[in-house]
């Protein structure tokens, strides 16, 4: 099973959430192949290639990061011919700003879902069951505060990463099975 982890990071903590992610998924499934790369940097065809897909952003007044916004709009190539279709996908995303979870943090993470829904893709949420939702979960995804009440960068803490291991190891597991690498 390919894994593919794709991100865009200002200060860092995105990048350590996509590390953390990474880190679950490999002891999950240790058979399995992972790649971790920004955004400005992924191609179509590492998309192709990959039978797991994770997009993940720090949210920009409200939205993903105009790094990853514009990585989901060259996808349109591979919607039109179906490319991603039966693929699995996860999302995270890191939030300053105000409010309790970075204000936009969940617009975002649903934005992420509905582009990997078009294309026909298969996403894997996660449920308030594994280890540290309640810190940095939402029903949609890994959802990290990263700022402090001012609203300036603090960092991404160690309940966020358990988050993102746990959300990882639980994405891996539901490929494996839906895309039949368990048997």
């Amino acid at each position: 099973m390919r894994i593919l982890i794709v991100y865009h990071s200002d200060y860092g903590s995105t990048e350590k959430m996509a590390q953390a992610i990474a880190a679950g998924a490999s002891a999950s499934q240790p058979n399995c192949h992972i790649s971790t790369k920004q955004a400005a940097e992924t191609g179509l065809d590492d998309l192709q290639q990959a039978d797991v897909i994770f997009f993940g952003t720090p949210v920009h007044m409200g939205s993903m990061a105009w790094q990853m916004k514009k990585l989901v709009d060259e996808t349109s190539k591979l919607w039109m011919e179906n490319v991603l279709e039966g693929k699995v996908g996860g999302v995270f995303a890191t939030g300053g700003g105000l409010g309790s979870a970075g204000g936009g943090i969940e617009q975002t993470l649903i934005s992420l879902h509905s582009n990997f829904l078009e294309h026909g893709m298969i996403v894997v949420g996660f449920p308030k069951s594994l280890p540290s939702y309640a810190d940095a979960g939402l029903q949609w995804g890994v959802a990290a505060r990263t700022s402090n009440h001012e609203g300036m960068p603090q960092g991404i803490n160690e309940s966020a990463l358990v988050a993102a291991r746990s959300y990882g190891a639980h994405v891996a597991a539901m490929a494996a099975h839906i895309l039949g690498f368990d048997l």
